[in-house]
């Protein structure tokens, strides 16, 4: 579904990505893991078109996408949530899903999606009057995951989804990913915690300075002596 082929990325002088190369299938879940400034949001956000590759091919089920306008992407299929959620916090839970819809224009399909959402997240609906400020952070996460499956996604990007959530949070987070997974999305998930993340997805890649060093089965990257020692602590 996703094919990367020596993507580099620049902002301004300095080089953000190195020469990535990755394939995702359709309908798979695949980790990205690395630590703070290892490249993972840059690379996410050369995928949907926020910054351009300064090289190198990027391809969504067949067709080259490396220089296409960012809305045209979600245009064609893939959703970002971002670091950090980035809602309105002035607009109630409601317009802020919408807002993902913007792009469609299938009244139905739209109002099927945002049962979906509410399904997958039940406070949504409770809260859907209030103001998106007023939330907590784990509240704020499962809104603008909400807010992306609003753009109905075949490709589902997820930048560090459990920053500075509880643990028990956390977990409740990780089962609504893999719901979406179950549901047909294919999810790629970015994470600082490969705990979590190699426990529920299926590959994974590991990045460190803008390159990809490391990339495998998720139940063998977990036994992974360099991967234990960096990510898990042992």
């Amino acid at each position: 579904m996703l094919k990367l082929t020596n993507v580099t990325t620049m902002i301004g002088e300095h080089q953000v990505i190195h020469d990535v190369s990755l394939q995702i299938a359709q309908g798979d879940f695949v980790a990205l893991l690395g630590g703070n400034g290892a490249g993972k949001t840059s690379l996410f956000r050369t995928i949907v078109g926020v910054l351009p590759p300064a090289k190198g091919k990027i391809e969504f089920k067949g067709e080259e996408i490396s220089h296409i306008a960012a809305y045209k992407i979600v245009g064609k299929g893939i959703a970002l949530c971002p670091e950090g959620r980035q809602l309105f916090p002035q607009l109630p839970v409601y317009k802020n899903l919408m807002l993902g819809a913007y792009h469609r224009k299938d009244k139905k399909g739209i109002e099927e999606t945002l049962e979906q959402v509410y399904t997958l997240f039940p406070r949504l609906k409770e809260r859907y009057k209030q103001m998106a400020g007023t939330f907590s952070g784990g509240e704020q996460q499962m809104l603008a995951i909400g807010r992306a499956i609003m753009s109905k996604p075949e490709l589902l990007l997820l930048d560090e989804p459990s920053m500075g959530l509880a643990p028990l949070v956390v977990e409740g987070i990780a089962d609504a990913i893999t719901q979406l997974n179950k549901m047909g999305i294919t999810v790629f998930l970015s994470e600082q915690n490969a705990q979590i993340a190699l426990m529920i997805t299926r590959h994974g890649y590991v990045m460190e300075n803008g390159h990809l060093v490391l990339e495998g089965l998720s139940k063998d990257l977990i036994t992974n002596d360099k991967v234990k020692k960096a990510y898990l602590g042992t």
